[in-house]
């Protein structure tokens, strides 16, 4: 997926049906030797699924270091050990200072003006988020995207039941939130935003003590469950737009192979971002290789469900996949 593309669909735009001259000649090769040869790409899907039981390797891994992150935040300041402290919109590990770049972003909109003490401590967080790409923060650090998961599967039951139904609002809502809140940074002086960040909320109640604000993470949990599949994440959060962005040219991607897709479509159920594996619909991959874009979160969902290996991470410039 060209830059282009990718910023266009973090932005909120549609998804855009490839045009015949997008295609490359090698892909064209790979969409019509499976237009040909149905039944026997009927026989690899059937083969590769007996051969590739669902671990949920990346999964569990994405979860202990969510786990950990949060919990040295914990430790840290109920232990005194003076390891990670603060909290996820702004910390100290070892000493070397590390602020969120959403949070000092508004803080900066607020004061009109760059400080420097600020611009020090996002160094180090921008770099990392460079390289790690896409919105890794969301799926492997935020602590409310472990509980929009869970509240995810029983909102899924609850669907399956016929109980409840699924509601999707506009992805473009949540550039227009980041532009909104921004605005509000700069026009109050107030960093708006802070007082109803869910990351920040959950952060501070988990190392300093529950607060009233955790009714607010409840009631985006209950949308969730009845209204919205992960409403907070997918529409509404700038945090994700903001990592989003930085991570746009990043060396760490989830690559696709288009000749080892079967287009079962898995993948594309279990992502919290469906509309950035479009390529895995047939025919719609215009490259016989592909990175999947930048509004991804790195989860790690798709690369656990998919069982011939079209789907895994890969960093740019090597040829082995992780």
């Amino acid at each position: 997926m060209s830059l282009r593309e990718s910023a266009r669909l973090l932005l909120g735009g549609e998804v855009r049906k490839p045009a015949p001259e997008d295609y490359t000649p090698g892909a064209r090769q790979v969409h019509e030797l499976k237009r040909m040869d149905v039944e026997h790409q009927r026989q690899l899907k059937e083969h590769a699924k007996l051969g590739h039981p669902h671990r949920n390797r990346w999964r569990n891994r994405r979860w202990a270091v969510l786990i950990a992150v949060n919990l040295l935040f914990v430790f840290s300041f109920w232990l005194d050990i003076q390891i990670l402290e603060g909290a996820l919109t702004a910390s100290r590990f070892l000493g070397f200072h590390l602020i969120d770049l959403n949070s000092a972003l508004q803080v900066m909109l607020a004061h009109k003006h760059i400080l420097v003490n600020l611009v020090i401590g996002t160094a180090t967080v921008f770099v990392l988020w460079v390289l790690l790409g896409g919105r890794a923060f969301c799926s492997w650090v935020c602590p409310y995207h472990l509980l929009a998961e869970w509240a995810e599967s029983l909102h899924l039951y609850l669907v399956k039941k016929k109980k409840v139904s699924d509601h999707a609002f506009h992805r473009g809502l949540r550039t227009v939130l980041w532009l909104l809140f921004a605005a509000l940074a700069f026009a109050t002086g107030y960093t708006v935003f802070e007082t109803l960040s869910l990351t920040g909320i959950l952060s501070r109640a988990l190392i300093y003590g529950p607060g009233l604000g955790l009714l607010w993470v409840l009631f985006w949990l209950l949308l969730e469950v009845v209204y919205s599949r992960r409403a907070w994440c997918r529409y509404f959060c700038p945090i994700g737009l903001t990592y989003g962005a930085v991570g746009l040219a990043t060396p760490l991607q989830v690559g696709y192979r288009l000749g080892n897709c079967f287009h079962e479509g898995d993948c594309r159920k279990v992502c919290l971002v469906p509309h950035v594996l479009e390529c895995v619909i047939k025919g719609r991959a215009t490259d016989e290789k592909m990175d999947i874009g930048a509004d991804c979160t790195r989860c790690g969902l798709c690369v656990d469900v998919c069982p011939s290996g079209a789907l895994n991470f890969e960093v740019k410039g090597l040829s082995k996949w992780l």
